[in-house]
């Protein structure tokens, strides 16, 4: 259906070709925008009425008092269906560590939640097919999981900012939901109108992105500066990917035309997870909550998660 809609106004329409640059890239740009637009509105509507009561501070008192791999498996769950994004980060962050939840799990959360969402599955699913996105799912909540583990044993506790510890949020008023059909579309339709007014810039410009590669870069030029899928390629895509700021939904565009140029899997996954999960912007939010060596120990990890799944899914491609 998108592929006929993209075909029609851009080659039948426009009078473009698919052997240009030009009518490549803009078939490529109005097929996905299409495609992502529709798929994230479909999606987060539906979400929206079955996690009508899932708000924030909900998540923080179901994981109030947990802890151990319950807790963790718990924190990963509920960072794979919450889509929040960095901006409440600091949020959660506080509330996770007011209501006593160990800061390992909380930060198994804070990976898990920008990484794999619904939203992102099934955009991804739709765009590059069910065994890609089912090897970033298990590979996401599993550096979420382990990840939990090992940065608990570096006591991180003491780089929290003092302030963190001082808050007392105390316990949130209990409200008797409204669960009438009128009321969860309502939410779910604000669910919609604010996520997608959230990220409808990055996915125009990962579609961008990935239309001026799929249409005007050369495919030997792509697999020159990616390489053959090796340890520096892998770690130079993680390194690429530090200083963008996107959403899983906004960077599937350009993961697809990176695939669609000859890119190995395991370097696109580096990138897509550096990318969404190591960024800059992302860290300086944090920074607010967390001193400079939790930061550091927190990145480091993550890249190095990253590298590995990079490494390890180029040396399986064959089987992929």
């Amino acid at each position: 259906m998108f592929d006929a809609l993209a075909t029609f106004l851009v080659f039948d329409l426009a009078g473009l070709t698919p052997d240009t640059p030009l009518g490549a890239a803009l078939h490529f740009f109005v097929m996905d925008v299409a495609k992502i637009l529709t798929l994230l509105t479909t999606v987060i509507y539906l979400m929206g009425w079955l996690r009508a009561l899932l708000t924030p501070e909900r998540v923080r008192a179901m994981m109030k008092g947990r802890s151990g791999p319950g807790a963790r498996l718990m924190a990963v769950g509920l960072g794979a269906v919450t889509p929040f994004c960095s901006c409440s980060s600091i949020p959660l962050f506080i509330g996770f560590v007011e209501a006593g939840i160990p800061l390992g799990v909380t930060l198994s959360f804070l990976i898990a939640s920008p990484m794999v969402n619904q939203v992102a599955v099934v955009v991804l699913a739709g765009v590059i097919g069910w065994q890609m996105t089912l090897v970033y799912v298990v590979t996401g909540l599993t550096i979420a999981f382990v990840g939990g583990y090992v940065l608990q044993a570096f006591r991180l506790e003491r780089w929290v900012e003092d302030y963190v510890w001082a808050i007392r949020m105390g316990e949130a008023l209990r409200v008797e939901a409204d669960t009438s059909l009128r009321a969860r579309h309502d939410y779910a339709w604000g669910e919609v109108r604010q996520i997608v007014g959230r990220i409808w810039r990055f996915v125009l410009i990962g579609v961008g992105i990935g239309a001026v590669i799929h249409g005007y870069v050369p495919a030997d030029f792509v697999a020159r500066i990616a390489g053959d899928g090796s340890l520096l390629s892998v770690v130079v895509a993680v390194l690429a990917g530090i200083p963008m700021y996107s959403d899983a939904v906004g960077i599937i565009p350009v993961a697809e035309a990176l695939l669609g140029k000859g890119v190995p899997l395991g370097t696109v996954l580096a990138f897509m997870m550096a990318v969404i999960a190591l960024s800059l912007p992302e860290m300086l939010i944090l920074r607010k909550v967390a001193k400079w060596p939790l930061l550091g120990i927190f990145a480091a990890y993550l890249a190095a998660a990253f590298v590995l799944v990079g490494v390890l899914f180029n040396a399986l491609r064959s089987y992929l």
